[in-house]
């Protein structure tokens, strides 16, 4: 009985026919199939520098669906480009640049204090740093004793209304309470330091009740006083003490001399840099100090009759000093003179 075999398919796709019933042996026949090959067409790709052109992301999915490899063929076109492409990537500068830090917070220390009157010696607050930066104890103690013995009063101020431009601490404006001051309107436009600072000091020395803030721009109260200060707008005094580098002095004194914020008879304090040219008036006050402290210089400001009682005390205290000279000149004589008698 004949039997019959299917076709025996090798790994190498050789078809073996073999015939089981046959007794002649006849070598088996082989049948080479060859094996299908797929070509990949010709693809060409130009890159051109043009409006009208593909995007990189377009070319990326073109290549990719002729089989290619994006990646490598941008790299075989643009050796050194891809290759400064991944120094880039190792040195980390190819990171998306993360936003600044937030800065610290703000603190406040306590390093000032009241120098004279009812507030003496009670320690004011101050932000800590360069942001806020009060006027020197020395140089305050010195502008309140001209500020007194100019209204005739050395042992206190005289009663009046204060202005204490960018007041900041509020170190002035509580000192001109603390010595007699009725009534003083602070001016300083950061909120932070409104409530961190200046409330917190005028509360501690218990003149919150006879203080008004306000959180404006000192250009802006100039320009608009009757809205901010009322119609009673001259002040009897007015403290300036603005930070170095952010003024023009020069400006800054015009826009004081034109407002009607300065009277008469007002007193004007102004705190200043070295190598800054004061003006010897304001309006109708006249220069009645000028003195150096270091870096800072101050300068005040009034009226003509303060300018006269100053001259006239200094020439009280020179011809003071000068009869007290003479008299030691004869107390040494006459004692002198009784030794060799004797």
């Amino acid at each position: 009985m004949a039997v019959s075999s299917s076709p025996i398919v090798s790994p190498l796709l050789i078809n073996i026919r073999t015939n089981l019933s046959s007794s002649s042996p006849e070598l088996p026949r082989f049948s080479i199939f060859p094996k299908p090959t797929i070509r990949k067409p010709a693809v060409v790709i130009s890159f051109c520098k043009s409006r009208d052109g593909l995007a990189n992301d377009e070319k990326k999915l073109l290549l990719e669906r002729y089989g290619y490899d994006a990646n490598e063929f941008v790299s075989e076109l643009f050796p050194k480009t891809s290759r400064r492409r991944k120094e880039f990537q190792k040195a980390g500068k190819g990171k998306q640049v993360s936003p600044e830090d937030p800065k610290p917070p703000r603190t406040t220390h306590k390093l000032l204090q009241v120098l004279g009157g009812k507030a003496r010696r009670k320690k004011l607050l101050s932000a800590k740093g360069m942001d806020v930066r009060p006027m020197m104890e020395v140089v305050k103690g010195a502008a309140f004793d001209i500020l007194q013995a100019a209204g005739g009063c050395p042992a206190s101020l005289k009663p009046g209304r204060w202005l204490d431009l960018y007041s900041g601490t509020g170190s002035v404006g509580i000192e001109a309470l603390s010595r007699g001051c009725s009534e003083v309107h602070f001016v300083e436009m950061d909120p932070w330091v409104v409530s961190n600072v200046l409330r917190p000091n005028l509360e501690w020395t218990g003149f919150l009740d006879v203080s008004v803030i306000h959180t404006v721009h000192v250009e802006n109260l100039l320009e608009r006083a009757v809205q901010f200060v009322g119609k009673d707008q001259s002040f009897d005094y007015i403290s300036v003490t603005p930070p170095y580098t952010k003024v023009d002095y020069r400006v800054l004194m015009d826009q004081i001399s034109s407002s009607a914020l300065v009277g008469e008879d007002t007193f004007i304090v102004v705190e200043y840099p070295l190598r800054t040219d004061m003006l010897d008036s304001c309006r109708c006050l006249v220069k009645i100090a000028d003195r150096r402290f270091g870096r800072t210089h101050l300068a005040i400001y009034g009226p003509k009759w303060a300018l006269k009682r100053r001259k006239s005390e200094k020439v009280t205290s020179d011809s003071s000093s000068k009869n007290s000279n003479g008299r030691l000149k004869c107390l040494t004589l006459l004692a002198f003179h009784n030794s060799h008698s004797a």
